[in-house]
């Protein structure tokens, strides 16, 4: 990756504050942002919330209220709560108080995709107290469409309903997959659990490590990353996760033993036909006993809190899986407000704050650090083509 490459066409990045408008690869020049926006998925806060909130998540897909009551059903089972609003208060919370510990005074907006607060309403507080340049962190560490473009998307969507593209500009921090601040508590986690297991009287042999992340269409992982990536037909959602594992099982074996592992997917939607990313991680549980596998830990990789992806499947299917299989099971935390995690967040900021050099940017894997500007056409949705994005360069 060479520091020095860019678009040199003027406003190339659509939104963008004048160091990012042209589309370098890093800006590495210092930005006067004035707020933070944390954007986030949103999850319904009570029984009656939950269909209109899954409306929203499949919005312009046709899908009927009857087949989406079968996805409800989990969160009708924690009353209808999505635990994600509330994390996220935390993690705001947890983020104003690091910015004042640091002295940085940026106010943070938190605005959701799918549910109240909305980015609209972020967006347009932040402009009507006078913050008009301002640093997107979304919730999500890797790059796909769902958890990369389509947050840029929202960025544009929303600068250009509010009308105030013409006044308010949006960057992003980079994807954060490979941040020591976001690797840390996996590999706390990891090790705690292995060790847990080598305590009992497990050997290691007999261990297993599973990262689960959410699986997502061949199509959409394929077209993960930057056009020219080469990073396989997993794309760079794959690419990001395995080198993170890598990571934190080398960690694992310098620290407690050597261990075993496997990428496996969760939380799999749409039709049998669509060909996803596999294996899933309860046809992988089920699988252990006879690979002579005693104990197991499930690590979610691709997650930043315990949301109903994490509560439902994992800390309830997936240990239903365990114990159906015969093999003891423990699934390690999420970064959640994590002082680690918030305080590599705010390192991010500062990194754009100062115009902090890539090669003085810290990163555990041979891929980071990633771009602060996306590349053209990076993490396409190959069933809805290109909208306008923000922190990107177009298409």
């Amino acid at each position: 990756m060479s520091t020095t490459d860019t678009d040199t066409t003027p406003e190339t990045v659509l939104y963008a504050s004048p160091a990012a408008a042209s589309g370098p690869k890093w800006v590495e020049t210092p930005v006067a942002y004035d707020g933070i926006l944390l954007a986030g998925f949103g999850g319904p806060e009570g029984q009656d919330d939950v269909i209109p909130f899954l409306r929203n998540v499949t919005r312009g897909r046709g899908i009927p209220d009857e087949r989406l009551e079968e996805v409800a059903h989990h969160y009708r089972h924690f009353d209808g709560i999505s635990p994600i609003n509330a994390q996220n208060r935390a993690l705001k919370a947890a983020l104003e108080a690091e910015i004042e510990r640091r002295g940085l005074g940026l106010p943070v907006y938190w605005g959701n995709r799918n549910w109240g607060p909305y980015l609209e309403e972020a967006v347009t507080e932040a402009a009507g107290s006078g913050h008009t340049t301002l640093l997107a962190i979304a919730t999500s560490a890797y790059s796909s469409f769902s958890s990369c473009r389509q947050y840029r998307e929202d960025y544009a969507r929303v600068l250009e309903s509010t009308g105030l593209g013409e006044t308010v500009t949006i960057d992003k921090v980079r994807q954060f997959f490979d941040h020591p601040g976001f690797v840390d508590t996996f590999v706390r986690g990891v090790k705690d659990a292995v060790s847990g297991f080598v305590a009992e009287g497990i050997a290691p042999d007999n261990i297993r490590v599973l990262f689960s992340t959410h699986s997502i269409p061949m199509a959409d992982a394929e077209r993960s990353g930057p056009r020219d990536g080469g990073f396989g037909e997993g794309g760079a959602y794959e690419a990001q996760h395995k080198a993170v594992a890598e990571v934190v099982m080398a960690e694992v074996a310098d620290a407690v033993a050597t261990v075993e592992w496997e990428l496996v997917y969760q939380s799999r939607s749409g039709p049998p036909t669509q060909p996803w990313l596999e294996p899933d991680v309860n046809d992988v549980i089920a699988e252990l006993p006879g690979r002579g596998v005693e104990a197991v830990a499930i690590v979610p990789l691709g997650f930043v809190s315990d949301h109903m992806e994490v509560l439902w499947d994992l800390d309830t299917e997936a240990m239903e899986a365990a114990e159906e299989a015969g093999i003891k099971a423990v699934r390690t935390p999420t970064p959640g407000v994590d002082p680690a995690y918030v305080s590599g967040l705010i390192d991010l900021v500062e990194e754009r704050l100062k115009g902090t050099p890539r090669a003085e940017r810290p990163h555990v894997t041979d891929l980071g650090p990633w771009y602060d500007v996306c590349r053209p056409g990076c993490c396409e949705n190959i069933r809805a083509g290109f909208k306008p994005v923000a922190a990107g360069i177009r298409p």
